[in-house]
Parts: structure tokens; sequence; C-alpha cells
């Protein structure tokens, strides 16, 4: 819990009359309910709000930003009654995401106080609808190699006694058996993402580190197709999240780039920060993608080209978890592409706040 107390008060009476108001038993109170909290007081100044409140960027100068919340707060002190409803705010600055709150505004004491409690439920209402689409998808997909494996198998069977044969089909269940088990690691990486919030638990993140570590870990797979991994840092950049979720989204784009892409031409990953905002740039020399695909390349289990996804081992679920990502931090992930000119895919997070405060920093000692 963190405890902000205005040392500014009018008189130490008044003072104590505050603290008496919050007392112990008041913040115990607070923090076993299972909601984010904030107190104000007569003057609307914030002296109190929990750990979880930063993550909906509803306080600035200890003064509450949003206007939905401030009508409330004004609702109670006028009518003296509780006063709850439901707002919608977006997950950062920047993407679709959204936190769907439920907001109860209450009188606290008699000192003027007023406590807010915040009950976040957008992520049941995503996961319910996320998770009866998701089982008509996957039903589909896992039918696909399964049935793939069991003719295969009765393939093997009959030709007990060609050993050519055997071979051919063997070697065709092991590429149907390595994409079936791909599949299932993808379902359960956008089974973990769906599962959880970022912004809640989230640290510090250094984008430059996460970019590195996602060009390692496709360079082995680079270097068989004789394509040239090249990153250019042109602002560092710290993001709030989580390392492994903003890791696997930018890896995912750069494998993308790897597998549409001829022999021997590049990928170039660019990293910079326009107006508060990191941008990973991820391009390629590739095939390109027709116009009519743009639109629903996010989308899970979407493949502009099946025959060549079988090929590569697409799934068809890379893009979909990166745009997961993307939404999760606040961000947004967007195409830019010409058939046979390549792709650029951008993926955009916002800064975190101890960032845009050192940057800001920086820029008012150049003045």
């Amino acid at each position: 819990m963190i405890w902000r107390f205005n040392q500014r008060q009018e008189s130490d009476t008044a003072n104590s009359k505050i603290q008496s108001d919050l007392s112990t038993q008041s913040f115990d109170l607070l923090h076993a309910i299972d909601a984010e909290s904030i107190v104000i007081t007569a003057s609307d100044q914030v002296i109190y709000y929990s750990e979880g409140i930063t993550t909906f960027n509803l306080i600035k100068d200890e003064r509450i930003l949003n206007k939905e919340l401030s009508n409330l707060i004004r609702a109670v002190r006028r009518s003296g009654s509780q006063q709850d409803a439901t707002i919608e705010l977006p997950r950062g600055p920047i993407g679709a995401g959204t936190h769907d709150l439920l907001v109860r505004v209450t009188s606290m004491g008699d000192a003027g106080l007023i406590a807010i409690l915040i009950f976040d439920d957008s992520e049941m209402r995503r996961l319910d609808s996320i998770r009866r689409d998701f089982v008509a998808n996957i039903s589909h997909e896992l039918k696909t190699p399964i049935g793939a494996l069991s003719i295969l198998s009765e393939a093997v069977l009959e030709a007990s006694n060609d050993p050519e044969a055997i071979a051919k089909f063997a070697s065709r269940m092991q590429s149907e058996a390595k994409r079936l088990s791909e599949l299932v690691q993808e379902i359960i990486n956008l089974s973990r993402l769906q599962d959880d919030d970022p912004l809640k638990n989230g640290k510090l993140v250094n984008v430059s580190e996460v970019v590195h570590e996602a060009v390692d870990q496709s360079r082995l797979n680079a270097e068989k197709r004789k394509i040239t991994l090249l990153f250019e840092e042109i602002n560092p950049a710290i993001i709030n999240g989580d390392r492994n979720q903003v890791t696997m989204a930018i890896h995912n784009l750069i494998e993308n780039a790897i597998n549409y892409s001829p022999d021997s031409t590049r990928v170039a990953i660019t990293l910079k920060v326009t107006d508060g905002i990191a941008e990973v740039a991820v391009s390629d020399q590739g095939i390109g993608i027709p116009e009519k695909d743009l639109e629903r390349i996010f989308e899970r289990f979407y493949r502009v080209d099946p025959a060549r996804s079988r090929l590569t081992g697409g799934t068809g679920l890379g893009l979909s978890i990166v745009k997961h990502i993307a939404t999760n931090h606040g961000g947004d992930v967007s195409l830019w592409s010409v058939e046979g000119a390549g792709s650029t895919f951008t993926i955009r997070f916002p800064l975190s706040s101890s960032n845009l405060t050192s940057d800001q920093s920086k820029s008012e000692g150049k003045k």
C-alpha cells in the first residue's frame, strides 16, 4: 500500500481530524476489500491511494484527473449518498485496450473525506468473450494435424513391406507432429496472456535489452536462411509491463519476418521513442501482404497463404499473440505492406512514468 498524506494542511486541528478518520482500522478495511481505493479530503486532494491505482492513470499532482469520477465525487458531496457507476478507461495513451471499472464513491467519517473503491471487471468480461471464440477455433485447428497423423499411421501399416514408403510416411508424420506440438505451445502462450494483466503486476522493462534477447532467439533460424538481422537503437526506452511477454511479441514479429522473406535478404529492427511512446519496427524484404488481407492479419488462425504457413510451420497464432500483448500493455501494433516490396510491423508501448519524468528533466536541463 502507498500512503500519501498532505503536509500542507491548513491547521494542526484539521490535520489531526483527518488522521483520526483515517484510522488504522480504516486502512485495514480498505486493504481487506478486493478493490483498489483512493481517499480524498474535503478540498479534493488525494491523501491515500492503493498501489494498483497507478495502473489506471487517475491521479496527477494529488488530484483526480477523470471527469466522470470527479462528477461522482461532487454528487456524493451534494446528496450525502453513495454513488455507483461503470467507467471505461483506456489502458494506455494508444491502442484499443480498455479497463471496465465498477466505481463506488462514499463519504468517510465527518471530516469531509471521500473513499473511492474501484473494481476492475474488464478481465472477466474479456476472458469470457475470448474463451467462447477460442474453443470454437481451436477445435477446428487441432483436427487438421490429428487427422493427418491418423491417415499417415494407417498408410504406414499398409506399407509394412515397403521401407521406402515407410520412410516417406514417417517423415510426414514427424512434420505433422512438430506442427501439432508448436500449435499446442502457441495455445499455451495465448492462454497465459489471456489470464494475466501485465500492467497490474508490471515491472520496468528495458526495451533495448528485450530486442537483443529476441534477436538472439531468432539468430539460428536466420542463419539457416542466410538472412541478416540488423538492430538499430535510435532512442533508449523503459516501459512498464511483463518482460517475457514483450520479448515474445518482438520475437514473434522477427520470426514472422524471417519466415516470409527470401533467402539472403535482411530483416531490420528499429527502436525509437516518439511523443512518449516506444516504437519497435520490424521490416523485411519479403513477399508482402495483399491489401485485402491487411485488416485480418492479426486475427487468430488467419493465414494469408495457408500453403506457405504449413511449409514454415506457421500456426496462425503468432500475430494474434503480438496483438494481445500490445493491447494488454496499453499499446498497439500496426502494419505497412506492399506486395513484392516487403512488410513493416510496428509494435508500440507507452513509456513508463519514470522514463517520461527522466526525459522531461533532461529536456528542461537543456533549456
